[in-house]
């Protein structure tokens, strides 16, 4: 399952259904207008793949709707084992309580995607990166407290 919303995620989900990893792949959080078709005309090595295997998830406008996305795409194919989970880094802790929240006990195996404005940086000597960090760390936040208002009491 791939994220959108970040450099280098689409690239790398293909690769890894290129490669055999994976059966199929599910890109969450589609624009409204961009269609297989022009996935492959992005990625013309993976033109095979993206024809026989992807299906594009229009629905999910967040992470947690991600997640939505992904429950209703696992539950249409019978999947119940594991999952690979495409997401750039930073973004992978909050993808992954979102995800695990939603899909019980199926195996997430992460793949997070390190954006080229990273690689090779120190974060906190870019306004823009440390900005971008800051965010995603109280949205992590905020996506803990919601689950755990959720989860039944224990006693």
């Amino acid at each position: 399952i791939v994220l959108t919303g970040g450099a280098d995620r689409v690239a790398q989900g293909l690769k890894i259904l290129a490669e055999g990893s994976a059966d199929r792949l599910l890109i969450t959080g589609v624009s409204v207008g961009t269609f297989a078709n022009d996935i492959a005309k992005k990625f013309p090595d993976y033109r095979q793949s993206i024809e026989c295997c992807v299906e594009l998830g229009y629905k999910a406008q967040n992470t947690a709707g991600n997640a939505d996305e992904a429950l209703t795409w696992i539950k249409n194919h019978g999947l119940h084992k594991s999952l690979i989970i495409v997401t750039s880094n930073y973004h992978m802790p909050r993808t992954l309580i979102e995800m695990k929240s939603r899909l019980g006990q199926i195996e997430l195996s992460p793949y997070p995607v390190i954006p080229e404005r990273l690689k090779g940086r120190f974060w906190w000597n870019s306004f823009d990166m440390s900005k971008l960090i800051l965010v995603e760390y109280v949205k992590y936040g905020f996506a803990q407290m919601r689950l755990l208002a959720r989860a039944p009491a224990k006693h």
